[in-house]
């Protein structure tokens, strides 16, 4: 067994709208009210600490509930390629450790745009061995989550365009 095992969550979502609009929405995440907006059940705050939202070297910070607990999060934007890619990171170092990497991917799909949320998790052999229960319902939490907020952009983004 390896000390560290490697664990990728992804979620996709067709959305009938342009990478633009998706990433005007995306951009438009400034504060606790259009962060709520975008998953009312789990999201309860954000501000962006640095920077401008998305950019690279910004710096957000969020608070959510995963699986019924309350998660204070900070993160830093590593790569943002206007209508295509952001990708961020754990301010922490010792969480970006079990946590190396999330993003956000928008392809074009003739008229339509595939929305797509991923996160890279490192999973510690101890963890896997001695809470095996609470790990797995931690990596389900993630998944419910990004499934739900896709649904939600989809939403809303089809919505307005209605």
């Amino acid at each position: 067994m390896k000390l560290m095992e490697d664990v990728f969550i992804h979620d996709a979502v067709e959305i009938d709208t342009t990478p633009e609009k998706i990433f005007a929405f995306l951009k438009n995440l400034k504060d606790d009210k259009s962060y709520c907006a975008w998953h009312p059940q789990d999201h309860l705050s954000m501000k962006w600490l640095e920077g401008e939202p998305w950019q690279e070297g910004s710096i957000v910070y969020a608070e959510e509930y995963l699986n019924k607990e309350l998660h204070k999060l900070k993160f830093q934007v590593v790569k943002y390629a206007d209508n295509k890619e952001i990708v961020y990171v754990p301010t922490s170092r010792f969480l970006r450790r079990y946590v190396p990497k999330l993003s956000f991917i928008v392809e074009k799909k003739e008229t339509k745009s595939i929305f797509k949320a991923s996160m890279h998790y490192r999973s510690p052999l101890l963890l896997r061995v001695f809470a095996k229960k609470h790990l797995q319902a931690g990596l389900d939490a993630v998944r419910k989550h990004m499934k739900e907020e896709g649904e939600n952009i989809k939403k809303i983004l089809e919505k307005e365009s209605i």
